[in-house]
């Protein structure tokens, strides 16, 4: 791990970077805490809108000025919107990193929000919705939590409904990023070859403005209401979630939760991958997944069958869960999935965008930065009984939902529903 260093602006914007001397690139952030669970329901969708609109333009750059600066120096610039967070990034060769800073810096305090950009980009992603409603594969996670997280913000989609942007304008959009974007609910991170004084020498002036304050908004903690959820479509398969409960992104048990994924269905050697897949013959896609936010968290199993393997399907996947909870699992599997995910986090440090990430969330969800030798160590000290108390916790039928889009019925999925 390289030198790690921490400044807090004046306005409680806090800078965090590594310095990691044997690479030549820098990646450079903006992280917001601020997503679509934060927003009202008459907002649905405007923090989303609210990150597009930030690279249409600013006082000085055209929108294709900020494209152009980005490629004139062979870099990387993107952005997203997820439930919680809003981020804004850029990779570029360290000799670029005053660029860096002052084309993001540009972008996130300067942004006109002009009120024709705003309705030519509505139409944009008002297609962007349609695309992720037209691919079953994407649109079966999205309809897992809105019916998971039932009348709760982080049951709603990221990018909104088409009525709930079709409201949306100019001043609605500037008052939000005005209210939300700016003192202690921001972050700045960079890993790679970067010394912090220079950053904070050219950060600060840009983010550090005491009149550039946000205000904090909280979120009720959600509760599971899991239902069985079926939009019929004449599509060649049926694409099946099941979801159940997780640990949260501080939980202590985190850990448990990335050995418990990496056994159900986390991996090519996984007890869902083999079952349905290589011994049966039953889907070629299959696998499950975290999603953990700051309060609580969703383990998902995706399948895309024919409509004839989904009950077998759903038995054998109802069968693992409960096999967690009665059986510790064995040694040699548990040993194998230390590995894999110690192996991935490894790995995953080998990339400075991956560094800028966990800085930033660290630092939002810890306010601290966590040693890779203090995970290593976590994951290493788990037991078989460990993992087997966690699918206790979370594996129930009242934890238990199910999702999927295809040629099928609710009634086909009822009757494999409650086995566990």
């Amino acid at each position: 791990m390289g030198r790690i260093s921490r400044t807090v602006l004046d306005n409680g914007t806090k800078v965090i970077s590594e310095e990691i001397n044997h690479v030549r690139s820098v990646s450079f952030g903006i992280w917001v805490t601020c997503g679509s669970r934060h927003e009202d329901e008459s907002q649905h969708g405007i923090a989303h809108f609210v990150e597009h609109m930030l690279f249409k333009g600013t006082k000085k750059r055209t929108a294709l000025d900020i494209a152009s600066t980005i490629d004139s120096v062979g870099g990387v610039m993107n952005a997203f919107t997820s439930k919680e967070f809003t981020a804004l990034y850029i990779k570029v060769p360290d000799y670029h990193l005053h660029l860096a800073v002052d084309l993001l810096g540009d972008i996130f305090r300067n942004s006109l929000f002009d009120e024709k950009e705003v309705e030519k980009e509505k139409s944009v992603i008002l297609q962007e919705i349609k695309m992720l409603e037209d691919s079953p594969d994407d649109y079966v996670h999205e309809l897992l939590e809105m019916n998971f997280w039932n009348g709760h913000s982080l049951g709603r989609p990221v990018l909104g409904t088409n009525k709930s942007v079709e409201q949306l304008n100019q001043t609605l959009l500037r008052v939000f990023f005005e209210t939300r974007y700016g003192g202690k609910n921001v972050v700045i991170s960079a890993a790679g070859k970067v010394n912090h004084h220079q950053l904070v020498d050219i950060a600060g002036p840009i983010f550090g403005d005491k009149d550039f304050v946000g205000e904090t908004v909280e979120s009720s903690r959600p509760h599971a209401s899991p239902q069985i959820a079926v939009i019929e479509k004449d599509l060649e398969q049926v694409h099946l979630m099941v979801g159940t409960l997780a640990p949260s992104l501080v939980s202590e048990k985190r850990f448990a939760g990335f050995i418990l994924n990496a056994v159900l269905g986390g991996g090519m050697s996984s007890r869902l991958f083999q079952e349905i897949r290589e011994k049966r013959g039953l889907a070629y896609a299959v696998h499950s997944y975290l999603v953990p936010y700051t309060d609580t968290g969703i383990l998902g199993i995706y399948v895309g069958s024919g409509r004839k393997e989904v009950a077998m399907i759903l038995d054998l996947i109802m069968e693992e869960l409960t096999k967690l909870t009665e059986e510790c699992i064995t040694e040699k599997e548990l040993e194998s999935a230390k590995e894999l995910v110690k192996g991935n986090f490894i790995l995953s440090m080998e990339s400075t965008d991956n560094r800028m990430t966990r800085l930033a969330k660290n630092e939002i969800c810890f306010g601290r930065d966590i040693p890779m030798e203090e995970v290593l160590e976590r994951i290493d000290a788990l037991s078989g009984e460990d993992i087997r108390a966690l699918a206790r916790e979370i594996m129930n039928p009242s934890n238990i939902g199910v999702a999927a889009i295809g040629p099928i019925s609710e009634k086909d999925i009822v009757l494999h529903m409650y086995k566990v």
